[in-house]
């Protein structure tokens, strides 16, 4: 047995080494070839693979409970290469209104290849099954979605992707697989903005993308190296440090969004609170079912009437930080008509629920009663 040149005692150091080398030298032509045909976890081109990035995307897997993934540069990177693998011109994807809005900027690049993007309401998805023709090739949700944390119902979906031998790809982001398994659920992947819970810190961005099959991570694995998506090393080592408390962090999230929402639900300046563990919540029920240990830390709840109304009490907030992203360990709040949906046109921007005072809201890890004090106080000051 070789010693490994990073341990060459037999111990094994707690953090994964940060490997930084863009190239590396072949010990012989049997080992190059054998690493070529994929018949060892070799390395020989940062671009191809990197072993810092390899432990983390077997991490993840486990997380998923899938065969393998892919981590790459950014979540947008990761649903782009999931388009770019499956979807050719002709096809049709199905897509929901209610996902980030960086995927409109996509939607018009695929268009712009040929293929035919149909966009829906989640709310409304019992309309997947009329939407559905022949060359539908792929079916893409978030669930709960952003950012109005509508459920859809993944088992369903899987249904009526098999009506016309579709894939269904589901964005894991809000709920992570602490409560939610899209892939035990019959998606063929999933899909995660791993600069938000996974990393947990706002100090890193990556994606990622869990393969049911090992068929599926060989031809993502060809997308990312012929488009250069790689993540660097110091990245990956990041998150493979967020996901080592992903889920205590991802309890207290989901703890303190739910007393949140119970909260608001309340108040009569929050006059419509959006979060699926309320009993209220159009996807409750769903949820119930198909996620466990909570509801995930994100919610949306509308203030007063207007969107000056709702910056007034953003500027109030004296705890809570006014800034994009989440699942990080601060709580964040935003408008997202004024942010994450910017990539929008404006006329579709309020189109599916969203409105000028919607706010989201992703709870941190801080303690739940100065959390609920500092909303008290920025709602009283309007």
């Amino acid at each position: 047995m070789v010693d490994d040149p990073l341990t060459p005692y037999g111990n094994k150091p707690m953090v994964t080494p940060i490997v930084n080398a863009v190239n590396y030298e072949y010990t012989s032509f049997e080992i190059l070839r054998q690493i070529v045909d994929g018949e060892i976890d070799g390395y020989t081109y940062h671009r191809d693979d990197n072993p810092t990035c390899r432990a983390v995307e077997k991490n993840l897997a486990q997380l998923e409970h899938a065969n393998d993934s892919v981590i790459c540069t950014t979540g947008m990177a990761a649903c782009t290469m999931s388009f770019l693998t499956y979807l050719s011109a002709g096809d049709q994807l199905i897509i929901f209104h209610d996902t980030y809005g960086a995927n409109y900027k996509v939607s018009l690049l695929l268009e712009k290849f040929g293929v035919n993007v149909t966009w829906l309401d989640a709310r409304d998805s019992k309309h997947v099954a009329d939407a559905i023709n022949d060359n539908t090739r792929m079916i893409f949700c978030e669930t709960p979605s952003n950012p109005l944390v509508k459920v859809l119902d993944i088992q369903w979906l899987r249904r009526q992707a098999d009506r016309a031998g579709a894939m269904l790809v589901v964005d894991n982001t809000f709920a992570t697989p602490c409560h939610q398994l899209p892939l035990e659920l019959g998606a063929d992947l999933v899909v995660h903005s791993a600069t938000k819970a996974l990393g947990g810190h706002n100090d890193l961005m990556a994606g990622a993308i869990c393969c049911a099959t090992r068929e599926q991570y060989d031809a993502l694995w060809f997308t990312r190296q012929a488009i250069g998506a790689t993540l660097d090393p110091q990245s990956a080592s990041r998150l493979e440090r967020g996901l080592k408390t992903l889920e205590l962090r991802e309890a207290k999230m989901a703890v303190n969004a739910m007393a949140i929402a119970e909260f608001l639900h309340d108040h009569p300046l929050a006059t419509r609170v959006l979060y699926p563990g309320l009993p209220s919540d159009p996807g409750h029920e769903i949820a119930q079912r198909q996620m466990f240990d909570g509801f995930g830390g994100v919610l949306a709840f509308d203030v007063g009437q207007s969107q000056e109304e709702a910056k007034r009490f953003i500027e109030a907030l004296q705890l809570i930080y006014h800034a994009v992203s989440l699942g990080c360990t601060e709580t964040l709040v935003c408008i997202p008509v004024l942010t994450t949906m910017l990539y929008l046109p404006e006329e579709r921007r309020t189109s599916f629920g969203v409105r000028p005072n919607t706010v989201r809201l992703s709870a941190g890890i801080e303690p739940t009663e100065d959390l609920i004090e500092d909303l008290k106080q920025a709602l009283d000051k309007l």
